[in-house]
Formats: structure tokens, sequence, C-alpha cells
């Protein structure tokens, strides 16, 4: 019993040198090594289309964010033929032009020069007038319900005068500079040389409403003398030798009417001679334009884009 004892204590000392063999510690796996990979997956290229009705043309990033410009709808330009050339008075400085009933009205400019005069078409004669103060620069005229409206430059301020004996009626003001002056039948419609066109009521001379001039979506400003024709708005636009033809509603220029070469440059003898002065006489339709300190008032016709090819 002893030697059986003896014997499995033997084999338990056996088996205890075993496991302590076993049980010493093994180093930690290392921990694995991470790959950096982008927040969006990358597209990866492929030659499949997109479903498009045509194919699409490859486009550098630059050219993707930024949108592509639409064609625009190119604005018509007309030209012109002189009917007939009358003298015209080359001392006058014309800001404003109509002719009402056969009676040609002008407006002339510059300090101490200013009036408003009856001019005589054919001899270019002044038969009646009357010389604003020497403190305002005189601009656009109109006639309308029986009374002639002059606009002043600089000053803030318009005058009304009765259209036979040229008296004083009143005088009224407004907030911008006055350039030209005309009427749709109903209102007012007054420039003051940027791309606005104002309209104001007649009687209590208030602003009721505006548009901005732009052709193909970009503001034409230096508008200056106006005419009202068959429901445009001729504007000539200073320094130029041309006229817009504008949808009062809109303010879109729908046409234009280059002048270039009617009174050249070479013949001028002031750099302020330049094409200002349009009139309409509706009874008769006639087109007439002048200058400042032009020797000459031209009847003159349109030529249709069409025709100047």
């Amino acid at each position: 019993m002893t030697k059986q004892l003896a014997i499995v204590f033997f084999c338990l000392l056996l088996l205890t040198a075993c496991g302590g063999a076993e049980s010493t510690p093994t180093p930690a796996p290392a921990p694995p090594t991470l790959t950096p990979r982008p927040i969006l997956p990358t597209a990866t290229p492929t030659n499949t289309p997109l479903p498009t009705s045509t194919p699409t043309p490859m486009v550098s990033p630059l050219q993707s964010v930024l949108p592509t410009p639409s064609p625009v709808a190119e604005i018509p330009v007309y030209g012109y033929e002189v009917i007939e050339e009358y003298p015209h008075d080359p001392n006058a400085f014309t800001q404003g032009l109509i002719l009402v009933d056969g009676v040609l009205y002008e407006g002339t400019g510059r300090r101490g020069q200013s009036t408003l005069r009856r001019v005589d078409l054919e001899s270019g004669e002044v038969l009646q007038g009357v010389r604003l103060p020497d403190q305002f620069f005189g601009e656009g005229i109109t006639l309308f319900n029986d009374r002639i409206y002059q606009l002043t430059w600089t000053s803030n301020t318009g005058f009304i005068f009765d259209p036979e004996s040229f008296d004083l009626i009143r005088t009224f003001t407004y907030p911008t500079e006055g350039w030209g002056l005309t009427h749709n039948g109903e209102q007012l419609i007054m420039s003051d040389g940027t791309e606005n066109l104002y309209f104001l009521d007649p009687e209590t001379l208030e602003r009721t409403d505006q548009v901005t001039v732009t052709a193909n979506g970009a503001p034409v400003n230096m508008l200056n003398e106006l005419e009202y024709i068959d429901g445009l708005v001729y504007a000539n636009i200073w320094q130029t030798d041309r006229i817009a033809k504008i949808d009062p509603s809109t303010g879109e220029v729908t046409a234009w009417i280059d002048m270039t070469g009617l009174f050249p440059a070479e013949n001028r003898t002031d750099p302020q001679a330049v094409l200002n002065g349009i009139a309409y006489d509706t009874e008769t339709d006639r087109l007439y334009v002048t200058g400042k300190l032009w020797p000459s008032l031209f009847w003159v016709e349109m030529i249709p884009p069409s025709s100047t090819e």
C-alpha cells in the first residue's frame, strides 16, 4: 500500500512539472496595421456612359463648376437714310426736341444760354423763345396736356410752360439729375444719365415707377434725350452715334439705330457736339434728329437690318 502511494505521488510531481512549462506567458500579438482609407470611396473609372440622349462631352473640373453661358439673341441694328436736311442753329446746345401739330419745339442747355424755343422747321429760324435764369442748365422737354415740361441738369428743378405764350405756369422738383423727357400719353418718362427710366405723374410730378434699361442683361447707361414712338422709348446714348429702342415695360433694348456718319466727327468744332435730339411727327410718321451745336437737322428713315447687310 505504501509502495502504491509513492507511485501516485511521483506521478503527480511529473504532471505539475509539465503544467509549469506550458504556463510560461507568450508575447501578445502585435496590433494589425491599419491602411488609411478615404472618407468617401474613390470612384472607379468606367467606360459606361451616363444615360443621356446625346453623348456627354468630358469637361474640366472648372467647367463643371461654372454654368455654361447660354446663347444670347443678337439685338438688331438699324441703319438710316437721310430724306431731307434742314438748317439748324449751330449755337443751339440741343437738349430736347419735339414736333407737335407741325410745330417744332427745342430745349437748349448751358448755363446762361438755356432756352425753350419754337422753331420753323424749314428755315431753322427761332420764332419764339424764353431764356431760363442763368443758374439753370436746360435739359429735356416734352409737351403733354397743353403744357411744356422742361428739365434742368443738376438743379433738381423743372419748369412747366404754356405752349402758346411760353408763360411760366409752375416749377417742380425731383431728386435726381435731369436729362431726357418724354411721355406715353399717361405718364411722363424721364432719364437722368444712368440706366434708369423714371415714370412721373404729370399732375403731382411724383415718381410712380421706374425700370432699368438693359441690352442682353447688361445695363445701358448715359440715357439722354428721349422720344416715345409707337409704344417704344427712343433714347440717345450720350457721346455715341447710337439710338436705343427700349420697351418701357421691361427696360429691354429691342433694337439699335446706328447714326454713324450723319454728321461726321471731323466736322464738329466742339467735343460736346454729339448726337442729341429726337423728334417724331405722329401725323406724317416722320423721324427727325439733330445734335448739340449741329448746323443741320435731318429727316431720316430707318433701314431694317436685313437691308443693311
